[in-house]
């Protein structure tokens, strides 16, 4: 609580000592105002600190670039006095993003709001707490009402369609050599055809034969499917850009969208990255689970540019890599340091595959192309992307539909979220 003048005070005390001294009704009926008015704010200003509170509740513990976040605030009032005017001032960090509020509740009463806004940035922020600033109807005492409780918000990157993109597959596959080690869970079903008299039933594809109610086969391709190491150069001396339209946030998206094709293609993805300091740097072995997805978009979201060259990332990390591994490079780095250590990963059986971003469609000086025909002179597959990537509705939010509904062939309506993330729950 907080006495906003003593002017009553004052004034109550000199009455008091005026009607002490010359006794008479006039300071006697003022004492009694300035004395009571003082009182009663006091006591209405006590009482609101004891009896108000307010409860904020969230419907995802995590979003990407483009959600919408949305709370549910109640503001409870459980005394009987009236809280006339409540000001809600919100500490949360998320950019964009405030759900401070002038409110208000009467005696016994409840008053319930929702806020909504759009996750512009990916990142780890705190939602909460807040402050809820009130007084009594004459203004002499302010109360402030802390609230402590806060939830963490992961705000992961967005995952956007590549073009088609042929990752070289690795430990020399295509080149006539078998492998008598190779196991069945390497082996990628191409498709289906009709079930054949005589061939093994281990091979009955169920899910199409449940579908069209005759046998399935599948047809394997004998190429061992490779672990995928998504290399993200995020060395800050060789970025571009500032800010949104920078070849780090391009190459978080890149590494993203790579990370979940892998996944939903059942191949095993791992991320390797240097990030600002010791503690963000990203490894991660690979992996088929969804809580590697989690893991990954987690990393990439909280991932800043660091110090460590690339040239020096990849030698460091060369043990680690295993044979029929596909190494898939991210980096808008022009110079030739890098490539000596990635040659010396090939002769290994580790397929590079370099993902090249143009520095030139950032305000850089230089063009990716010329880089990009040495790397296709020493045989290594390249694909060049630039700053218009940037520019989909699924990469950036200003261009993101703000619909959360998916309207089904049959008129439905179905949410884009899963139906367990729609509960409310509260912060802290």
């Amino acid at each position: 609580m907080k006495l906003n003048s003593i002017l009553f005070p004052l004034l109550a005390v000199l009455m008091l000592i005026l009607q002490i001294v010359d006794p008479s009704t006039v300071w006697k009926a003022l004492s009694i105002a300035f004395g009571g008015a003082w009182l009663i704010a006091w006591f209405w200003a006590r009482t609101l600190a004891k009896n108000l509170w307010l409860t904020r509740e969230m419907r995802y513990e995590w979003a990407q670039v483009g959600d919408t976040l949305e709370e549910q605030f109640t503001l409870t009032n459980d005394s009987f006095l009236s809280a006339a005017w409540v000001e809600v001032r919100d500490h949360s960090t998320l950019p964009n993003y405030s759900a401070s509020r002038a409110t208000g509740a009467g005696g016994d009463e409840t008053n319930t709001w929702h806020t909504r806004g759009v996750c512009t940035r990916r990142g780890v922020y705190t939602l909460g707490g807040a402050t809820l600033q009130s007084g009594d109807p004459f203004g002499i005492y302010t109360v402030e009402i802390d609230q402590t409780e806060s939830s963490t918000l992961v705000v992961m990157p967005p995952v956007i369609p590549l073009p088609a993109l042929e990752i070289a597959p690795g430990g020399w596959t295509g080149d006539g050599r078998s492998y008598s080690n190779s196991f069945e869970q390497t082996i990628n079903v191409l498709t289906v055809r009709e079930h054949q008299e005589g061939e093994p039933l281990n091979m009955i594809h169920w899910p199409t034969t449940a579908h069209r109610g005759k046998l399935y086969s599948r047809m394997l391709d004998s190429s061992p499917v490779s672990d995928w190491w998504i290399v993200l150069d995020a060395d800050a001396k060789v970025q571009a850009g500032h800010d949104w339209e920078s070849t780090t946030e391009l190459g978080v998206i890149l590494a993203a969208s790579l990370a979940a094709r892998g996944l939903q293609s059942r191949r095993s993805v791992g991320l390797l990255s240097s990030g600002l300091n010791h503690e963000q740097t990203i490894w991660l072995k690979p992996q088929s689970t969804k809580q590697q997805r989690l893991q990954i978009m987690r990393s990439l979201a909280m991932l800043e540019p660091g110090k460590l060259p690339l040239a020096e990332l990849l030698e460091r990390a060369a043990p680690a890599f295993g044979q029929r591994s596909s190494l898939i490079v991210i980096s808008p780095s022009l110079k030739n340091e890098w490539l000596s250590p990635l040659l010396q990963l090939g002769r290994k059986g580790i397929s590079p595959t370099v993902l090249l971003m143009d520095p030139s469609t950032f305000g850089a000086p230089h063009r990716a192309d010329l880089f990009a025909n040495v790397l296709a002179e020493i045989g290594i597959p390249r694909f060049i992307f630039g700053c218009d990537l940037l520019q989909q509705s699924a990469a950036n939010p200003a261009l993101r539909s703000k619909r959360e509904w998916r309207i089904m062939p049959t008129g439905k309506a179905v949410s884009t979220r899963p139906q367990s993330d729609m509960a409310w729950r509260k912060l802290g």
